[in-house]
């Protein structure tokens, strides 16, 4: 054992008319990580298991409770993390200061009682944020989400700001992680290196069916011209690609300079020999690759979407698979992947059957919502979440462009 630590069934209270008594054995050291309750004459109450330190109480009795103010932080609790989440959050600046309960489980009706006794949660592009969650959240005294991911489509805000909860999200973390994503995912679909890696693993080093085309001279059309789309143009104009958009708000100073060409969607269906998706998910792009934009679209086009899943029609580009139309398609993102995507499913039975559909294709490409994936942008997030968390304590202001 820890020649600083013992184990302690009780502790006389100097102050409090009565012993504390601590449920089980627990490990005590000088890092304080959990608030700790004093009720008199009826014990200590830990909220959660793990490493604390016992100060000298000297909290006043205030109506038969004592708090002891000293160690109390205020506990997050965070939802749906992996490992990566717990590392990145746990080694934020200031993190200190809080108490984060990580649960490897999503937030949903039936796991919002978990909340309970925290004072803000955190949660990611899956937890369920719509209002009875939020009604129930608010119930238990929760005033802030803090969403460690710029998308907030699985937040009803109207319901959120009617309750009084507030909601921060990061509206950017690293526009180049998504945006080199987008091209990974474009040279490896056309030049097919996933194929000929499984390939010459099997000692097969055959080149059949892995002919590609040149991305120089060809036409990209992006749809969605904000920080990560703008980063891809300039990417594919360096190939020496002609590139064009379409944008609702266009940055025509930038296009103009970076020799970007702004049109209207059907024109850049029609010209491409490759779409990438880059928008927002709204009701004007709420599946707006559809039977009609994939039928304007040049055969053997190529579809990439790192932005959001229901931006595509997902039968829709099956449908255009299968006649041979679309030539391939490269997916970051799927619009039902919740329950799928960041799990395991493996010796599983796949239920999604226009999923399991799209895995039968040999020129379909989907990675598992992985385009934010650096550590850079796992820093950022850590760093915005956090710092929003401790000035909600503190009754500051968020960090610009953060609160919805």
């Amino acid at each position: 054992m820890h020649p600083n630590r013992s184990h302690i069934s009780h502790v006389a209270a100097d102050r409090a008319a009565t012993r504390i008594q601590l449920v089980g054995a627990a490990d005590f050291a000088s890092s304080s990580t959990l608030p700790i309750r004093i009720k008199a004459k009826e014990g200590i109450e830990l909220c959660g298991s793990g490493v604390f330190s016992i100060p000298k109480i000297t909290s006043q009795m205030l109506n038969g409770t004592a708090v002891m103010s000293s160690f109390a932080k205020p506990i997050v609790s965070v939802y749906d993390t992996k490992p990566y989440d717990r590392d990145y959050l746990s080694s934020a600046e200031g993190v200190k200061a809080l108490y984060l309960q990580f649960r490897d489980f999503r937030l949903e009706p039936h796991t919002v009682s978990s909340a309970e006794g925290a004072k803000a949660i955190c949660v990611f592009v899956n937890d369920n944020l719509h209002q009875p969650v939020l009604e129930t959240l608010a119930r238990l005294g929760i005033r802030m989400v803090a969403l460690r991911c710029a998308g907030f489509n699985n937040v009803d805000l109207k319901s959120a700001r009617s309750l009084g909860v507030t909601v921060t999200h990061v509206p950017s973390y690293s526009p180049n992680a998504v945006a080199e994503h987008t091209i990974a995912l474009i040279l490896t679909l056309n030049r097919k290196t996933h194929r000929a890696f499984n390939r010459v693993r099997e000692l097969n080093f055959s080149l059949d069916g892995l002919v590609g085309f040149d991305l120089h001279a060809k036409t990209a059309g992006i749809i969605g011209t904000g920080k990560t789309g703008r980063l891809v143009c300039n990417i594919l104009r360096g190939f020496g690609m002609q590139v064009i958009a379409s944008d609702p708000f266009p940055t025509k100073e930038w296009a103009m300079h970076n020799g970007i060409q702004y049109t209207d969607t059907v024109t850049l269906a029609q010209q491409s020999d490759v779409v990438s998706l880059h928008a927002p998910l709204t009701p004007e792009t709420n599946r707006i690759v559809g039977s009609e934009f994939i039928a304007q679209m040049k055969p053997g086009a190529m579809l990439i979407n790192v932005s959001r899943g229901r931006l595509v029609d997902t039968a829709a580009i099956i449908d255009g698979l299968k006649s041979g139309h679309l030539g391939g398609v490269a997916l970051d993102v799927y619009e039902e992947e919740e329950g799928i995507f960041f799990e395991n499913l493996s010796g599983q039975v796949l239920q999604d059957d226009e999923l399991a559909r799209l895995l039968t294709f040999p020129n379909v490409l989907i990675t598992a919502h992985q385009a934010f994936l650096t550590r850079e942008a796992l820093t950022e997030i850590s760093r915005v979440t956090v710092e929003n968390l401790l000035r909600f304590n503190q009754g500051q202001a968020f960090l610009d462009g953060t609160a919805l």
